[in-house]
């Protein structure tokens, strides 16, 4: 069935509804300026070589690292390049299946109705997508996205495995191909925090929802202060291991702990939501704050 399906609807080809695409003329490079730092035009001259030039030597974190922000494309490409045919696996292993439940219960916050369009961010191996399309046919859309093309090829095809065919997109959160209003719902589950700019991303979140309608983030979080000794134990001796013993890759499950403390806590995350455009925000702390589910609603 993968095969039939794979000559039916080739993801090198996307063909998405009119209303969800951008304008011509408003692609990539010319689009308006959502990155401050970036000068939307065909020629390069002095101003925008200067610009790039500091762009480049702009300085993030990748994990505990203070790296490059290109470095830290580079490298979360790698991780992710490293992962992507056991992913599956290492997240039942890793938290004992309940990332199946934390999106089960990001799926019935969403509330998906048919006819809903929704854009999954970082969809990766396409566990949201699997379970937002039967709940938004016959007319819905569910667009399956993620920056990483080794894990949106897994996804597709376990997708497809299922039956399943959705457009399916390589593309940056922080530079949406999208238009405006295109989508009732926005997820993005697990990506947030390896993103380099979440900020200039939420923003684009925002800017491709209809008004009232939903962003979901779903990501590891602050952990309530009884267990963090634990936790902490856990997530630097045993999630290396894991990595070493069944992905023969420590190094990157090394990156996941250290990704996770590095990224906003939960009232942090829930400001910048705001800041982004959202009227409101919800925060849900599930297994008692290990993951948390921010709702925000575009006003």
């Amino acid at each position: 069935m993968r095969q039939a399906l794979k000559k039916a609807c080739p993801h090198k080809r996307l063909r998405l509804p009119q209303a969800l695409a951008l304008p011509a003329g408003e692609r990539s490079g010319q689009r308006r300026s959502v990155h401050p730092w970036c000068i939307w035009r065909k020629g390069i001259g002095a101003e925008a070589q200067d610009i790039a030039y500091h762009r480049a030597m702009s300085q993030t974190h990748f994990g505990f690292e203070t790296v490059d922000e290109q470095e830290k494309a580079r490298r979360v490409r790698g991780v992710f390049d490293s992962v992507a045919s056991n992913y599956d696996l290492m997240n039942d292993l890793m938290s004992a299946g309940l990332h199946r439940w934390w999106k089960h219960y990001a799926i019935t916050v969403a509330h998906p109705r048919p006819g809903d369009r929704v854009l999954d961010i970082a969809g990766g191996t396409g566990d949201l997508g699997l379970a937002f399309a039967p709940r938004v046919a016959p007319n819905g859309l569910v667009v399956h996205t993620d920056i990483n093309e080794a894990m949106l090829r897994e996804g597709r095809d376990r997708l497809l495995d299922q039956g399943l065919a959705l457009p399916t997109l390589v593309c940056d959160a922080e530079r949406l191909p999208f238009a405006d209003s295109a989508f009732d719902i926005v997820t993005v589950a697990f990506g947030l925090r390896n993103m380099t700019h979440k900020e200039l991303a939420l923003q684009e979140m925002n800017r491709v929802l209809r008004p009232g309608g939903k962003l979901l983030v779903l990501e590891f979080s602050k952990v309530a202060p009884p267990l963090e000794k634990a936790y902490d134990w856990y997530s630097f001796n045993i999630l290396p291991k894991l990595g070493k013993w069944v992905a023969r890759d420590e190094a990157s499950y090394r990156y996941l702990a250290e990704s996770i403390r590095m990224h906003p806590d939960q009232e942090t995350l829930k400001g910048m939501m705001r800041e982004a455009g959202f009227g409101h925000v919800d925060v849900h702390n599930l297994s008692a704050g290990v993951t948390a589910l921010h709702v925000g609603v575009k006003c």
